[in-house]
């Protein structure tokens, strides 16, 4: 390593340069890749609106796209100064005191989007980039607008995209390519880094001490240790320092060793991630330390031996497998026990005789891994023994993938670890759900697919991922009572919705019109229900829906004034008609008598004004302006969200007749969630499993679905009960801990950290 100050400035220099220069050629491209996953939304078939949206930004993003490069590329060049202070590191500082709108507020949850997706991916290369950028530039840590930084690359991006005039609408198109091409660019740019300092000397060993954040006694401790490297030990620091240590800070702080700054994580699912994220960084940093040349970023074939085994050994779980099915019928609880217990059993053999077949250190040491992992997950007695005997056939598929893709290690994003997980938190309480077998027959499916593809590898992990998370999106939706629940809330949604729109459509409509404010308030606070009812009931075109849209505009042309008596007589000849559809509409919303009464004594009342020209006139263009608009009313109506609204459900209950006697809806009120929390319930996946503190009463509920829009969502209990909570409720719920998920972490991430507790006791076993 070099000695002088200036050579090690040097090589900082010359580091940030092959970074930034790396990141420029990366930009065009992610540009053009946008461009085409734009394009090819714009061509798939829809509705007219959304097809002319994504023409629309289509449109805006070649026209703009340019612009936004440039914007980009100017930013992340701009000269760097450890001791600069500029606004964009100044918004980073989540301390500072000061009025954001809400267009910068999105952008941030954007970023920090963006950020969290490239932390995941390459976490531990920038840890091994920032422990050698502070050792050449004796800097205790990087600036925050340092562009070794996910989140200021991120909030380049993001803050170029509005400056180039491109619209929020059009990222969140794009949002989903422009992560994953940003989080595979930028581990590549950080090895590539790593690679170029590692070249020079700088620092080919990372010692793990530094990262650590320990208390007083804890560095006492350590300084009486001796910590020399041997045979029994992971490098200059044993797993056992490292996984002791995280002790030592204060509960519900994280590490440097974790990779991130605690006041960048945007929610607390982020901080769990954050987490996870610091066991697999754990894992890798061992099999670093331990294995020459493990955290190359490229695939790996099994040798020959170890290839021959592993088929020979499929090929006879099949068999054993295919004469079990032919020996018994649906398993019974004891029955399956029984097979975990012989699942244990084989695993262990299966793990010594390819470990014998393993012709490397690291082959030895990915199989060994893989078995402990399974072997935790064989054990977690939460999961029904009849799922646990499932997830046992993945062990051989998902040792092809580990030997392959050591990524597997070290990524939360890898396919196979997202199937199992997501598999495994829908397992959760399984033994006391209400769906029967058929997730049982979902998951044995899906094994069954995989063992039946077995050299696709990370491809048809990635497809039947897809696959369940498509199965459980209408899975619970489809349950007994909580199909029901689910019928009605997405009506409710649906109504609520509708209503809110129209009301705005008639406001518009009505706002350079003299009339009056009595009938105003009939028509936005009444009529507009009744038309979301009439249209979410029978269709928007349906006749009986047209004849009320039509009773708006007679109604707005009645009460206004009647100066000649062919006007009056127009009137009188259509009022009979005209009152019998406002209470027919008024009927429909579940209004009794005596309202109705009520309000058609105002309208009454307004008329004879009118016959008496105490009203506005109203010329008849406008009148019939309104009624062709009202006609087709729907093609003016907005996508935009229309938030909270409260939730009414035995109304509704009462208009289309649904029985609700098994709803529990937990009305909007309650405190005011933070926006980190709003975040991480809109984060929640269906499947998950939590405890519901409600009215003093703990239920076991898992949560079964989401409305399209995000404000409704529906939790199931065992007992057939559903609990409808909207999405600002939730995340009160979620902020005062009344709901409480019952899985802290994935279950690949709990077999990751059991696997390391074992391998710390006894390290021997890796390459035993």
């Amino acid at each position: 390593m070099p000695s002088s100050n200036t050579s090690q400035s040097f090589l900082a220099g010359q580091a940030r340069v092959l970074f930034t220069e790396r990141v420029v050629q990366m930009v065009p491209e992610l540009a053009k890749t946008v461009g085409d996953t734009l394009s090819e939304l714009a061509l798939r078939p829809g509705n007219a609106r959304e097809m002319q949206d994504l023409r629309d930004a289509l449109r805006l993003y070649q026209n703009n796209s340019a612009a936004w490069v440039q914007g980009v590329l100017g930013a992340v060049r701009r000269p760097f100064s450890p001791s600069a202070k500029t606004t964009a590191s100044a918004l980073l500082e989540l301390g500072t005191m000061e009025l954001v709108g809400n267009e910068t507020v999105e952008h941030r949850i954007l970023a920090s989007r963006l950020a969290l997706r490239l932390l995941d991916f390459a976490s531990w290369e920038l840890n091994d980039l920032r422990l050698r950028i502070q050792s050449l530039e004796g800097l205790s840590e990087l600036s925050r607008q340092d562009l070794f930084r996910p989140e200021v690359i991120a909030q380049h991006l993001v803050e170029q995209w509005t400056l180039a005039g491109l619209p929020q609408s059009a990222w969140l198109l794009g949002q989903d390519t422009i992560h994953k091409n940003m989080a595979a660019g930028m581990l590549e740019i950080y090895h590539a880094t790593n690679a170029f300092l590692i070249e020079r000397g700088v620092m080919a060993e990372i010692d793990l001490r530094p990262l650590v954040r320990r208390t007083p006694s804890a560095v006492n401790a350590i300084r009486t240790a001796s910590v020399a490297k041997s045979d029994g030990s992971f490098g200059k620091a044993s797993s056992a320092d490292i996984l002791n240590s995280r002790n030592a800070p204060a509960p519900g702080r994280m590490t440097a060793a974790e990779g991130v700054d605690p006041a960048a994580v945007a929610t607390p699912l982020a901080r769990v991630r954050m987490k996870a994220q610091g066991v697999l960084g754990h894992l890798k940093q061992m099999l670093m330390s331990r294995i020459e040349g493990f955290d190359q970023p490229r695939t790996h074939q099994a040798s020959p031996q170890l290839a021959h085994a592993m088929d020979r050994l499929q090929q006879q779980a099949e068999e054993a497998n295919q004469d079990g099915s032919r020996h018994s019928c649906q398993s019974d609880v004891d029955f399956a026990r029984t097979q975990v217990d012989q699942a244990l059993q084989e695993l262990r053999q299966r793990t010594s005789e390819l470990k014998k077949a393993a012709s490397s250190s690291a082959e030895k040491a990915t199989i060994e891994i893989v078995a402990l992992m399974f072997q935790s997950i064989l054990a977690e007695d939460r999961i029904a023994p009849q799922i646990r005997v499932w997830f046992a056939r993945l062990q051989m598929p998902v040792l092809r993938v580990a030997v392959a893709e050591p990524e597997f290690f070290s990524s939360l994003e890898h396919p196979a670890r997202q199937l199992i997980d997501r598999m495994g938190s829908c397992a959760l309480g399984f033994d006391v759900t209400v769906a029967g077998d058929v997730l049982e027959l979902e998951i044995k499916r899906v094994v069954q697919v995989i063992e039946q593809y077995p050299e696709t590898g990370r491809r048809v992990f990635q497809l039947v991922y897809e696959e369940f998370d498509k199965f459980l999106s209408r899975f619970f939706a489809e349950q007994g009572s909580v199909a029901r629940a689910v019928s009605l809330a997405q009506q409710l949604e649906q109504k609520e919705t509708m209503t809110v729109q129209y009301t705005i459509e008639m406001r518009t409509m009505l706002d350079d019109m003299p009339v009056r404010e009595e009938t105003r308030e009939f028509l936005f606070r009444i009529w507009a229900e009744v038309l979301a009812i009439a249209a979410m009931k029978n269709g928007p075109q349906h006749a009986q829906t047209l004849l009320f849209k039509q009773a708006a505009a007679d109604l707005v042309w009645s009460a206004s004034a009647k100066p000649n008596r062919s006007d009056r007589s127009r009137v009188i000849a259509a009022l009979p008609r005209l009152l019998q559809l406002l209470r027919q509409g008024m009927t429909l919303l579940g209004l009794d008598l005596a309202a109705q009464d009520a309000q058609l004594k105002i309208i009454s009342a307004t008329m004879a004004d009118a016959f008496m020209s105490k009203t506005d006139a109203i010329p008849v263009e406008k009148i019939d302006a309104m009624a062709r608009r009202l006609t087709n009313l729907e093609d003016y109506l907005s996508e935009q969200d229309v938030g909270d609204f409260p939730l009414d459900a035995d109304s509704l209950v009462t208009m289309i007749g649904i029985d609700s006697a098994h709803i529990e809806v937990i009305a909007d009120g309650g405190s005011q969630p933070t926006e980190a929390m709003r975040a991480w319930a809109r984060e929640l996946q269906p499947g998950s499993w939590f405890n519901l503190d409600h009215n003093g009463k703990i239920s076991h509920v898992q949560f079964a679905w989401c409305s399209e829009r995000k404000q409704l969502h529906l939790f199931a209990a065992a007992d057939g009960r559903s609990f409808l909570i909207q999405m600002r409720r939730l995340a009160a719920y979620l902020q005062a801990g009344l709901l409480v998920s019952m899985e802290e972490e994935a279950l690949t991430v709990r077999a990751t950290r059991n696997a390391l507790a074992k391998l710390d006791a006894n390290p021997e076993r890796l390459f035993g």
